[in-house]
Order: C-alpha cells, then sequence, then structure tokens
C-alpha cells in the first residue's frame, strides 16, 4: 500500500457532502474483499468492420488495488493491454499506469486514454451519451448464507470521437460512425486471488448463464439483462426500451426470452434470437447476428488465468501486453470465458422492423438444464 493511504485515509473527495456511511470516502460500507467499482466501454466503427475494442477500469478499495485493460479483437487478432497498481488514497484518481478515465460531464461525455508504450495498441478517446444513463435491477446472489453478488450499475450507448492506434498505425474516430455502450458498475462479486472453497468444494461452484445485450438504433437503444440458475430459474431480468428524450420513462417491453445456438463439440454461440413477451399476449422478437466475437476473459483478468484477475495484487505498478491468435484460443478455454460479440440486431415489433447494432454478451458456464449441460465440462451435441 502507498503511504499516503497507510497514514491519511482522508481526500479531497471528502471535502464534498456526498458522504453514505460514517466514514471516509476511501473506505466503503462492507469490509467484503469483494466489494469493487468499474468502469467498462465498447467501441466499433461499424457493423461491417471486423474490429472490435473493449476498455475496463476498476478499483477494490478492501483489497487495496485497481487496474484496468483493453482487449481488441480485429481479423484473427486479440490484442491485450493490461495493467495494475496500488490504490491511493484518492478514489477519484481514476488512472492505472498509461491508463486513465477522465469524466468531462457526469453521465453524458468521458475521456478514455491509453498512452503508447511498448505494446500494440493505443488511443485517446471521448464518449458521448445518446440516450441517459439508465439504472438496472439490482443483481443479488448468495450461496452457503454468503453474498456472492450484490451489485448496482447502469448502462448508455452513445458515440466516440478520438484516436485509435494498432501496431503504430493510427486512424481517426468519428461520432458519424464509431458507436459503442458504456456501464458503470459496483458493489460485491468475485475478485481477487482465489479463496479457499470450502464447503464449496462439495456443494459445488454456482453455475453462471448469462445474456446481457445493448443494442444501439437510429431513435432509441434497448438493453436486455438476464441470468438464470442450473435449472432456469431467472436471478436478474430486464428488458426496456430507452429514449434519447430524458423526460421520457423507459419502456418495459416485457419477460425476455432466449434461445442459443451452439456449435458441436463447444460452447461457442453461433447464432441468437430473443423475444420479449407483454402480458397483453405481444412480443417484440429480435434476430441477433453474432459478427465478432470478443474473448473478454482471456488476459483481461475475469478470471481465467490465475497468475491475473481483476483485484490481484500484483505490484505498486505492472503494465503489459499480450497478443494471440483468436482461432488459436482452445475451445475448452473458451467455454468459461463471457463472450462479447459485437452484433446486428433486427427488431420486429407490431409490424415495424428496425436495424441496429451493439453488444451481445453471452456466458454459459456450468450445467443448464435447457440446453443439455449437466456440468461444467459438457459441450453441445
Amino acid at each position: 500500500m502507498t503511504a499516503d493511504y497507510a497514514g491519511n485515509p482522508l481526500s479531497p473527495m471528502d471535502d464534498y457532502p456526498i458522504h453514505q456511511v460514517a466514514e471516509p470516502i476511501r473506505r466503503v460500507a462492507t469490509s467484503d474483499r469483494n466489494f469493487y467499482d468499474r468502469y467498462y466501454f465498447n467501441c466499433y466503427p461499424s457493423a461491417e468492420s471486423d474490429l472490435f475494442l473493449i476498455i475496463g477500469l476498476g478499483q477494490y478499495p478492501n483489497l487495496g488495488v485497481t487496474d484496468a485493460f483493453a482487449v481488441l479483437r480485429r481479423g484473427d487478432d486479440h490484442i491485450v493491454v493490461r495493467g495494475s497498481a496500488a490504490l491511493g488514497h484518492d478514489r477519484a484518481v481514476s488512472t492505472v499506469g498509461p491508463f486513465r478515465v477522465e469524466v468531462l460531464e457526469g453521465l453524458q461525455r468521458l475521456r478514455v486514454v491509453l498512452e503508447p508504450g511498448d505494446y500494440d495498441l493505443s488511443f485517446d478517446l471521448t464518449f458521448d451519451g445518446a440516450i441517459p444513463a439508465t439504472l438496472e435491477p439490482r443483481h443479488f446472489r448468495r450461496q452457503l448464507e454468503r453474498v456472492t453478488f450484490d451489485t448496482s450499475r447502469f448502462v448508455q450507448t452513445g458515440t466516440w470521437a478520438g484516436e485509435l492506434t494498432i501496431d503504430g498505425q493510427s486512424r481517426p474516430v468519428t461520432p458519424d460512425t464509431w458507436r459503442g455502450n458504456r456501464d458503470r458498475s459496483w458493489g460485491v462479486r468475485p475478485v481477487g486471488e482465489s479463496e479457499p472453497p470450502g464447503r464449496r468444494a462439495v456443494d459445488g461452484i454456482q453455475n453462471f448463464f448469462w445474456i446481457y445485450s445493448v443494442m444501439q438504433f437510429d431513435d432509441y437503444s434497448v438493453s436486455v439483462i438476464l441470468q438464470e440458475d442450473e435449472l432456469g430459474r431467472r436471478i436478474v431480468e430486464e428488458a426496456v426500451r430507452i429514449w434519447p428524450d430524458a423526460d421520457r420513462e423507459p419502456e418495459w417491453l416485457g419477460r425476455p426470452e432466449h434461445e442459443l445456438k451452439f456449435e458441436p463439440g463447444t460452447r461457442d454461440v453461433t447464432s441468437a434470437s430473443l423475444s420479449f413477451h407483454r402480458p397483453t399476449g405481444e412480443v417484440v422478437t429480435v434476430t441477433c447476428d453474432l459478427l465478432v466475437p470478443n474473448y473478454i476473459g482471456i488476459g483481461t483478468g475475469y478470471g481465467l488465468e490465475a497468475d491475473w484477475r481483476h483485484g490481484m495484487w500484483q505490484g505498486e505498478l505492472v503494465v503489459q501486453g499480450l497478443r494471440k491468435r483468436a482461432s488459436e484460443i482452445e475451445p475448452g478455454l473458451r467455454m468459461f470465458c463471457p463472450v462479447d460479440n459485437l452484433t446486428r440486431f433486427r427488431l420486429e415489433d407490431g409490424g415495424e422492423t428496425v436495424v441496429g447494432t451493439g453488444l451481445f454478451e453471452v456466458a454459459a458456464i456450468g450445467p443448464h438444464a435447457r440446453y443439455g449441460f449437466d456440468s461444467f465440462t459438457d459441450t453441445a451435441s
């Protein structure tokens, strides 16, 4: 830990009337080691591109760590830059080595920077929201009485401007064609070094069946979130249409349902559709054309590598660049990896059809009765 944190937990943020508990801002309300606070962004030039960039930066106050990553899928390239540092006393400082997130206008404009270095990727990008930042349902789950998930998150679609450099070649990023979405989430979820499983080794690890889709159309955006246990019971669900007008309430589209197709012998999702069912019997359908899969769990800290996990202590500052061929990532590894797909969406509602682009994030990890997965290692037939 840095000396300034060890000696004084106060920061400039403590001069603002924003406290939520009887502690300095540096100290969160829970002592749970798994508390986190994170930014997520994605960025792409158009549905016809083979490029999909994802960026994240998180803080873990009870672990004393902050880290960041950028992962780019371009053709068969899987390019990662990642950094980890000691978390200082001032949580308003969103910097990890060459990574930086700046809030230019709260809930509207943010600047995300990865300074050039001894790696294959850098950028200076500004996100501008196209819809109001919208709060999602609380995400809560327990195992053996311990809270494993207790998070809040908001979502926002928008446009990007700035510059992106890959392999020394820079290209302008302009808001007429570059789109994406961001989210901010905070709360409790598994982070840091692996904990001893204890009784969980007998009772089994929880499955993680998850769909998170953010669709950007010309006149509105649609956000879909759902998680199911191994029997298909819902842990969290939402499907809303969000309008650019902040005074217009998001529209509930109905109960979300899903239809996934898997590549035989794997858990790779090759096609997907969603439908939203209102009590009146009306159904909205969305066909999801999965264009560019970004294996967000490979090299970024989401838990697949034992030596690099979000919140894991790496030292005062460590920055690394990694590069792989996406086609060489083993199917046995991919099946434990959430996949963020750049996707084209075709939404049909009451005779009207609109086409948009955005994110289809999917994970089918562990047992799930509907798709015939009885264990963590079953694959599609």
